[in-house]
């Protein structure tokens, strides 16, 4: 029998060579870059969602006192978060770009620098704040609201402006060790922060007789450990060594650098983050408003839970992007972007679909009436269509705060949200007589017109020229709000 023959192997072209190295190094590249990005996306996800747990479990504890004091709890959680704790992520948030930046570029020392410029800003943004808070009581019963209810929910509000000043503390510590991807030091201080909230928050809502304030007390005492604990770690770990610095007259110097980038980045924030609110102050106004005060409510809390998963790969690829521009390496910070938004938009469809599969017993975790329930199930769908748009546009906002374009997501959110989508929630809601489902299906097309928006900005940019500003940004500490466009 004759042995086959052996065809031997067809030699490629030099330039199908070329070819196959190209793909190869590609193909590396992007699994390196994922490898980075879930590095960091997956503890910032944990991170998130421990803090956010933290009001969770005070709203569980506080609910088994009573509906007056699950109803101020509840009131003055949301003022807090509008006049106070979104203002001041807003502000910390510019940091995402100036120390990611610096930190790419190698010049460590500037990382402190800006982080003590931004604590002081924040710090001094908490004192009217804190006059406001501390009057809160007032406020509510000259807007209209109920006596007992405003009494209450003062009480918790001024309990919680300790936890305001440490808040304006941890942030840009945070901040400093994100730009860093330094996330375990993040992740275990959040991780034991919410297991001692547990036992604290019990004790001091049940055991002393504080009652809902005890919760607000809690959640400040553990706040303050929060920046403790990173304080100290920046003070004395070797990872910070090269860029922790001392205090010095250059932080306090340069501090209208750090508004400059600051403040737009808290506009872009607080924009969206406001216009949520406004829709369950919406509800409160429809026909058999407890009914859909309470679905809607629901429904924000749930895509609010999820938002974790998008905010974590929005930080991550803030930090990969502003470290790449720093170095001066644009086509990786454009691979780091592509690379998120492959990862964003393949959890928003398995999240998505997973949501709508569980739409039948979505509300019994809320509720036990059958009202509340079918109503959400309803509701499931728009929601689903919410948290992809949510996922989409939680990464295009972290690009923004990588290349250092706050200014125009704050244009961009402005004009989505309230100049678009409250307009439609609104006539649909009240006109229409769509009631809840309208009010959703307004601010849903706010946040698709936001996503869309971002999308086209992100896809025009210049990448070079966003490289180019960072340098100027980093070495020279001025540079011109140019968008870096084509």
């Amino acid at each position: 029998m004759e042995a086959p023959l052996l065809v031997p192997p067809k030699e490629l072209s030099r330039e199908e060579e070329v070819e196959s190295e190209k793909r190869k190094r590609w193909v590396g590249e992007l699994k390196e870059e994922g490898r980075r990005l879930g590095h960091l996306a997956g503890p910032m996800v944990a991170v998130t969602l421990s803090q956010y747990l933290l009001q969770v479990i005070s709203s569980m504890m506080v609910g088994h006192l009573g509906e007056l004091p699950l109803s101020s709890a509840a009131i003055a959680t949301s003022l807090s978060g509008v006049t106070g704790f979104s203002l001041l992520l807003g502000m910390a948030s510019g940091l995402e770009t100036l120390c990611g930046q610096a930190y790419g570029a190698k010049q460590y020392h500037k990382l402190g620098t800006h982080m003590y410029r931004a604590i002081f800003s924040l710090v001094l943004v908490c004192i009217p704040i804190s006059l406001l808070w501390a009057y809160m009581g007032n406020v509510l019963t000259f807007i209209g609201q109920d006596p007992q209810i405003s009494y209450e929910a003062g009480r918790y509000t001024m309990w919680t402006i300790p936890g305001l000043f440490a808040y304006a503390t941890a942030q840009p510590l945070m901040k400093f060790l994100q730009s860093q991807s330094l996330i375990c030091p993040m992740l275990l201080s959040s991780f034991l922060t919410l297991a001692l909230h547990v036992p604290l928050c019990w004790y001091l809502v049940f055991k002393t007789g504080l009652g809902n304030v005890g919760a607000a007390l809690s959640m400040s005492i553990l706040y303050w450990l929060n920046a403790i604990i990173l304080g100290l770690y920046i003070r004395y770990s070797e990872s910070c060594k090269a860029t922790r610095s001392p205090i010095s007259k250059e932080a306090f110097r340069g501090i209208n650098e750090f508004l400059r980038l600051a403040l737009p980045s808290a506009v872009m924030i607080c924009l969206e983050w406001w216009s949520f609110e406004l829709l369950i102050l919406l509800s409160g106004i429809l026909p058999n408003p407890k009914l859909e005060t309470a679905v809607l409510s629901i429904c924000l809390n749930s895509i609010t839970c999820l938002y974790a998963i998008p905010y974590g790969l929005g930080a991550a690829v803030s930090t990969r992007v502003s470290n790449e521009l720093g170095a001066g390496n644009p086509r990786r910070a454009r691979l780091s972007v592509q690379v998120t938004m492959f990862v964003a938009l393949t959890e928003a469809i398995v999240v998505s679909v997973t949501l709508f599969a569980l739409r039948r017993v979505v509300g019994f975790a809320y509720s036990n009436e059958k009202e509340v329930t079918d109503y959400v199930m309803e509701m499931v769908p728009l929601v689903c269509i919410s948290v992809i748009m949510d996922s989409l546009q939680g990464v295009l906002s972290g690009v923004a705060r990588g290349c250092g374009w706050q200014h125009i997501g704050a244009y961009v959110n402005l004009g989505a949200f309230y100049l678009f989508g409250i307009p439609v929630a609104v006539v649909l809601g009240f006109v229409l007589h769509v009631r809840g489902k309208g009010l959703w299906i307004g601010i849903l097309c706010g946040a698709t017109l936001q996503t869309m928006l971002l999308f086209i900005i992100t896809g025009c940019t210049n990448w070079q020229q966003q490289a180019k500003m960072a340098k100027e940004r980093t070495y020279e500490e001025r540079v011109p709000l140019e968008n870096g466009l084509n």
